[in-house]
């Protein structure tokens, strides 16, 4: 569906720009007769569609250019047929120029696509190299210290150990699967199955995740809420992203609030904390992959993964993920459609 929607998109913007450069041209060989003109506004029209698009459009838009101006801007007028040699230079010429530009258009794109791709591994190596590192260090350490001072530490000293290297362990995990889901995301191999549940099933799923943290979560329903249909794992993944990152950025004794209703075919969660809250030039990035300039400076500040895995996964059930600006700490509004209705 998403490569429908963006087909169409291209679709729509080659029509638009080929039909406003032959208005465009009519309008100067009406007033103007610059026979010259005309084809570099034509030829203009190629080189956006082929920076825009990809080469079949590209082709497509030379093709319908050479052809309008043919039969519009040659005499005879309104016929394919030429007689003067220079238009059918300038055909030529026009034709082979944008082919050309469209061939090197596309090498352009490739090279665009290279170069973020490389990046993209390169700021992925750099977070492994750094948030893997954090959580494995931990869990060895205590447990190095776990199998060495076994016999002299207490039976609370053990069990604080091995709760350090669970939650060190829990922690891990969900980076794994961020960057496993975020890979997915970058490369259009995300592929799930859709099924009837409740989203408050799922919210109430994700909050069991955060044992230690559950008295500090409130949510708030407005029930019945229609059924959807979702990949209940991965929304639950989402949802846990933007929580996590919500309870990370409250303080401890304060409090994070969920509320779930309807609004004409959508359902939405506000997710709300506390803390700090964020700027408009955050609120900006905050779901680019990576994004870390958070006023948080400290160990703890996530790796830059979480909210830009929860927007691509969202947007990937037709749904959608944004800040919204408030007085008091940060809000992450998450809505999706509603496809079936309470029966």
């Amino acid at each position: 569906m998403m490569h429908k929607y963006w087909r169409s998109n291209l679709v729509f913007f080659t029509f638009v720009i080929l039909i406003s450069a032959l208005l465009s041209s009519v309008i100067i060989d009406l007033l103007f007769g610059a026979t010259i003109a005309i084809l570099l506004i034509l030829q203009l029209a190629v080189v956006v569609v082929a920076l825009r698009c990809n080469a079949k459009f590209a082709y497509f838009a030379a093709i319908f250019e050479a052809v309008s101006f043919n039969f519009l801007f040659t005499t005879p007028r309104y016929s394919l047929q030429m007689f003067h040699m220079d238009d059918i230079v300038n055909l030529l010429v026009f034709v082979i120029v944008a082919l050309t530009a469209s061939q090197l258009a596309e090498h352009y794109q490739r090279q665009k696509n290279e170069l973020k791709q490389a990046q993209l591994r390169n700021s992925i190596l750099l977070s492994v190299s750094h948030d893997l590192r954090t959580p494995l260090a931990t869990i060895i350490g205590t447990l190095t210290t776990l199998k060495e001072y076994m016999a002299k530490l207490s039976e609370s000293e053990k069990i604080e150990l091995l709760d350090s290297a669970t939650v060190e362990s829990h922690r891990l995990h969900q980076y794994i699967e961020n960057l496993l889901q975020a890979t997915k995301l970058q490369h259009g191999a995300l592929k799930f199955n859709k099924s009837d549940d409740s989203i408050l099933n799922v919210v109430n799923q994700t909050i069991d995740r955060f044992p230690e943290s559950r008295q500090r979560i409130k949510l708030i329903a407005a029930t019945p809420l229609p059924t959807l249909q979702i990949s209940s794992s991965l929304i639950e993944q989402a949802i846990f992203n933007v929580l996590d990152n919500a309870l990370r950025y409250t303080p401890s004794d304060d409090m994070v609030n969920i509320s779930a209703y309807q609004a004409d075919n959508e359902v939405i969660l506000d997710i709300q904390d506390e803390g700090d809250g964020i700027t408009l030039e955050q609120a900006a990035h905050i779901f680019d992959l990576f994004y870390s300039d958070s006023p948080h400076k400290n160990n703890d500040s996530g790796t830059g993964l979480g909210l830009s895995v929860a927007k691509g996964i969202l947007t990937a059930h037709n749904g959608n993920v944004e800040a919204i600006p408030v007085t008091h700490g940060c809000l992450i509004r998450i809505r999706l459609p509603i496809t079936k209705e309470i029966k």
